[in-house]
């Protein structure tokens, strides 16, 4: 009887590459600009994931949008009044619109993005 050797090859790790997912954004910098202008609403994070949006660094002012674009579900965090985002949003995604929700922001509306003056120094 011939005895059959079976061969071990050791194969080299497949390096793992770090894929960068990008998130296709929603809205050009031209639509958040009028955004401001006709509908009185700002985009704060455009199509981020819900863990972005449930951030606690936002005003607590803040809306949570959770639309369908090409059977994504995308999120994104608005501040303004409710029926104004809800007419830019059903503007631009017309039946693609599943939820408005209160975000989980925690900072006053009247001091988000305020910077403290500088001091001048004292001779």
């Amino acid at each position: 009887m011939t005895e059959k050797q079976t061969k071990t090859e050791l194969k080299k790790p497949e390096s793992k590459k770090k894929e960068k997912l990008e998130t296709k954004q929603n809205w050009s910098s031209n639509e958040k600009q009028s955004s401001k202008d006709v509908y009185g609403c700002e985009i704060l994070v455009d199509n981020g994931s819900f863990k972005d949006v449930s951030k606690t660094e936002y005003p607590n002012d803040a809306f949570i949008i959770t639309y369908k674009v090409d059977d994504n579900l995308c999120y994104d965090l608005t501040r303004g009044l409710k029926t104004k985002i809800f007419d830019m949003y059903y503007d631009k995604f017309k039946k693609g619109l599943q939820e408005i929700s209160w975000g989980r922001g925690t900072i006053s509306p009247k001091v988000w993005g305020y910077k403290s003056p500088q001091t001048k120094k004292k001779k």
